[in-house]
């Protein structure tokens, strides 16, 4: 549980994943919010990874520099809907607690052979939007950090990680938990070509729970580096356990 005496009763964690996905829909810089809202950069990062409480003074000047309330959605907890929307797959918010959390997100790097891409997603529940909702940080490449929703239609069993932006579409496809809840699918985005041009890409994509991994390395972890082998070997779990296929 979060701290709690600055915000009147809000959980710090709350508040810190409402900022998160502001940060990543919008494709802003820590440092550019920060400066924004009047905060040290410091202050700001330290608040985002609960090694400081999020103070009131702290909130309004982050909900003043973004023009969005950090607390409304804390606020409707307690009346919002428990049923997501047909579109997202109707399902009961008790049905998918065992889904919310910090995951250790692992795909293949675009650039390097090799080489594996690690950064964190959390998975919750929005009250106020009534489905769950993700957000990705420690992203190396942090304007590219992607929000959206979460669909989970019973007929297929697959979980959906769906960004919109402008009627453009990312998608995480992931098949069914394996007994750790562990997730592994497919991603299927866009990458920058050459000059200006946008090129469809899919790779192999895994979830892991967080507290399965100590001491996460997140970034390029490179063919060598510590964790490479094994970031690889459950990365490679995607297709050698048939959880998605690629076919030319």
């Amino acid at each position: 549980m979060g701290y709690q005496g600055s915000m009147s009763g809000f959980d710090n964690s709350d508040v810190a994943f409402r900022l998160r996905e502001e940060i990543a829909r919008r494709r802003l810089s820590r440092a550019g919010l920060a400066e924004t809202a009047r905060l040290s950069i410091s202050t700001l990062e330290k608040a985002l990874s609960g090694r400081r409480p999020f103070t009131l003074a702290t909130i309004v000047r982050l909900e003043e520099a973004l023009g969005v309330s950090l607390r409304a959605e804390l606020e409707a907890q307690q009346a919002g809907p428990e049923l997501a929307p047909p579109e997202m797959g109707s399902y009961v918010r008790q049905a998918v607690e065992w889904i919310e959390g910090d995951y250790l997100t692992l795909r293949a790097s675009f650039g390097e052979d090799n080489a594996v891409y690690a950064y964190r997603t959390e998975i919750r529940w929005s009250a106020d939007k009534g489905h769950l909702v993700f957000a990705e940080s420690d992203r190396i490449d942090a304007t590219f950090q992607q929000a959206g929703f979460v669909s989970m239609p019973h007929l297929s069993g697959h979980t959906y990680l769906m960004t919109s932006e402008a009627g453009q579409y990312r998608m995480i496809m992931l098949g069914r938990a394996t007994r750790e809840r562990r997730m592994f699918g497919l991603l299927s985005t866009l990458q920058v070509g050459q000059g200006s041009q946008l090129v469809p890409v899919s790779c192999p994509v895994a979830l892991i729970p967080m507290r399965q991994m100590e001491d996460a390395a997140f970034g390029l972890v490179r063919d060598g580096d510590a964790r490479s082998a094994e970031y690889r070997g459950v990365l490679d779990t995607a297709l050698t356990d048939d959880f998605c296929r690629l076919r030319r």
